[in-house]
């Protein structure tokens, strides 16, 4: 169970859309089709919101087609890298699939995107892009632009969810900007002296390549809100809105100090995007504004947690968690 609003399977608002469309992960096909006379106009520069038009009698490709529309000039991306994406994507009829562009109801004019922070996998981390959209990244530089078009079936395979009112036939096209690109180290960990907890505050011990070990004060009451200390000062960067966040981390509940997750139990650091929602409030509150290499210990009540799902198996539970953060991207 990760700090990710529901166990990586919602996101923001914004960008829902894609939950809806496909339902299981899908396997990789590196396969690259022709066009089949199919005609997709992208009109913007990277970096802009893309603008797709799609010829009336256009016919998909019943293979992945990846095509290259702007040629970035920053790093390559590799698959295993993390990288932070922005998107666009409809089918060739005009329904929307979802956007990062999209900014969520409420939001503030300057308040960062929502996008897509991830491993270059070819299985389903996330659900707003395939993982055949999302392996496309390799080879595509930071600062580029490419587009990736196909029939349902040859994008998502037997994960097509049928209420989602998209046929097998259907084609669909996704525009993908790469923001930034990472490699990381899957064993990466806050390193330094670690200061005692404070008064009231569970203690942290590491444990090298294993989950933390989170003890929570005996008798101590769960507190009502958002508690937070530095255990151990980073040198790095700071941490702002928008930025992915590598991180490594170990949850447990207060209530019985039993774990309820760590990166440790799932190959390593991983990320997220932070500051805009895409984590619990806890997480989005405590880490905007630290610094690369800090470890950080939070509790946080149900509120800033899992309190606003009330069919979440920790809706009611205040969560410890100790995050180290070591990287962005």
């Amino acid at each position: 169970m990760n700090p990710t609003k529901n166990t990586r399977r919602a996101a923001a608002a914004a960008l829902t859309v894609p939950i809806l469309l496909f339902t299981a992960a899908c396997g990789s096909d590196d396969g690259k089709g022709s066009a089949d006379g199919s005609v997709v106009k992208v009109e913007g520069k990277a970096g802009a919101e893309p603008k797709i038009s799609v010829s009336k009698d256009a016919k998909p490709a019943d293979k992945v087609v990846t095509k290259t529309l702007t040629e970035g000039k920053g790093a390559t991306v590799k698959k295993g890298d993390l990288v932070r994406l922005d998107y666009s994507a409809q089918s060739m009829k005009g329904q929307n699939l979802g956007s990062s562009w999209t900014k969520q109801p409420g939001a503030k004019k300057d308040a960062p995107r929502t996008q897509v922070v991830t491993e270059v996998t070819d299985q389903m981390t996330q659900q707003m892009l395939p993982p055949k959209v999302l392996t496309a990244a390799a080879g595509q530089k930071v600062g580029g632009r490419f587009e990736v078009e196909g029939t349902a079936k040859a994008l998502i395979g037997a994960g097509l969810n049928p209420q989602a009112g998209i046929k097998p036939e259907d084609g669909l096209v996704w525009v993908v900007d790469v923001a930034g690109v990472k490699k990381v180290d899957k064993k990466a960990k806050a390193e330094g002296d670690q200061a005692a907890p404070d008064s009231g505050m569970p203690a942290v011990k590491a444990n090298g390549e294993k989950a933390a070990s989170i003890t929570v004060p005996k008798g101590e009451k769960a507190p009502k809100d958002l508690k937070q200390q530095v255990l151990i000062k980073g040198k790095g960067p700071e941490v702002k809105a928008g930025d992915g966040l590598i991180a490594q981390y170990t949850g447990v509940k207060w209530e019985d100090g039993k774990k309820f997750d760590s990166s440790w139990d799932h190959g390593g650091a991983t990320a997220f995007q932070i500051g805009t929602g895409q984590v619990v409030q806890g997480w989005d509150q405590a880490l905007v504004g630290k610094h690369v290499g800090d470890r950080v210990e939070i509790v946080i009540p149900p509120k800033l947690g899992y309190g606003a799902s009330p069919q979440h198996e920790l809706a009611k539970n205040t969560l410890v968690f100790s995050v180290d953060i070591v990287g962005t991207v």
